[in-house]
């Protein structure tokens, strides 16, 4: 009888463990998904697509800034956001918080992102490895930091220590430009071996494109920790209630600047997103396997199988 008794209770403690996803609700097969245009919210946007479509669900994406999308998970005309970047996002996501309209996952998506200035690798074994460092090298640098476009927080960090003379960069000049642009002013002074220092991240290609170092000693100019930061999911505040199955594969869906930094190489050379998302995951078994740990299909069924089938 006790055997019968621990038989039962073993297969009731199974059942409760499936019965959130048998109970999810029908809405939940379509996701409403808003998008960032930055090429790494963009490349795990798409996998995201792509692993829930494999699993019978239905995505759409909205291309929005993050306010409107912050705004759209409020008003219940979005579900869910892969690309809540922190300490970059914060002002504009902190109303929403506050006011319990939207949700943070508590696991973020990417843990070692990170932004702030960087010099490629043979001027860092020259010496310039430090914020300290960049007035001791004012004539080999041309008396030159290059940022991005103008207005972005990076470029106001710069014009800040210049302007007060932070580091002693008093006389340094910010040369503003958009992203490519100051990617191939970097490009041109790499290939000469010319010395440069400028606004990098990752993730981000040009991590695999260059050899190149960031610089510390930073004193918080571009955030704590040297400019680190983190990406995360934000979704409606009940959602993993509502849509648990869907919710725990955002929970799973977790990268590394490294990965992120190879999905954005064919992205920016005009690859479609999804079709990237689909080779990676075909390349890429065991990040497939870790990604659907506990998921299901839609309809209930084992999600290697369906994702595998879909994928082929």
């Amino acid at each position: 009888m006790k055997r019968l008794i621990k038989a039962v209770g073993c297969a009731a403690l199974v059942l409760a463990s499936q019965a959130p996803w048998a109970a999810e609700q029908a809405a939940c097969q379509n996701v409403r998904m808003g998008v960032v245009a930055w090429t790494d919210v963009v490349a795990t946007s798409a996998m995201g697509e792509v692993l829930l479509e494999s699993l019978g669900y239905s995505v759409k994406q909205t291309n929005a800034v993050q306010q409107i999308i912050f705004a759209g998970i409020r008003d219940n005309r979005l579900d869910v956001f892969l690309g809540y970047w922190k300490p970059a996002m914060d002002k504009n996501i902190a109303p929403f918080l506050d006011a319990k309209q939207v949700k943070v996952l508590e696991q973020p998506s990417l843990a070692d992102a990170q932004a702030t200035l960087a010099v490629p690798d043979y001027v860092y074994q020259g010496g310039l490895k430090t914020f300290a460092d960049i007035a001791r090298f004012k004539d080999k640098l041309d008396g030159k930091i290059y940022g991005i476009e103008p207005g972005t927080g990076a470029n106001t960090a710069i014009k800040g220590m210049i302007d007060k003379d932070q580091f002693g960069l008093k006389g340094f000049q910010l040369v503003e430009s958009g992203e490519a642009g100051m990617l191939a002013a970097v490009s041109r002074a790499a290939k000469r071996n010319e010395w440069v220092v400028f606004v990098g991240w990752k993730p981000h290609p040009m991590n695999i494109n260059m050899k190149m170092d960031y610089l510390s000693g930073s004193q918080d100019v571009f955030g704590p920790n040297e400019g680190q930061a983190t990406v995360s999911v934000v979704t409606a505040p009940d959602y993993a209630q509502r849509c648990p199955n869907v919710s725990r594969l955002l929970g799973n869906l977790t990268f590394t600047s490294a990965q992120e930094s190879q999905l954005m190489v064919p992205i920016m050379a005009r690859k479609e997103p999804k079709d990237v998302a689909r080779q990676w995951l075909k390349d890429h078994p065991e990040d497939l396997k870790r990604w659907l740990d506990g998921v299901t299909t839609f309809d209930g069924k084992p999600a290697d199988a369906a994702a595998i089938a879909a994928l082929n």
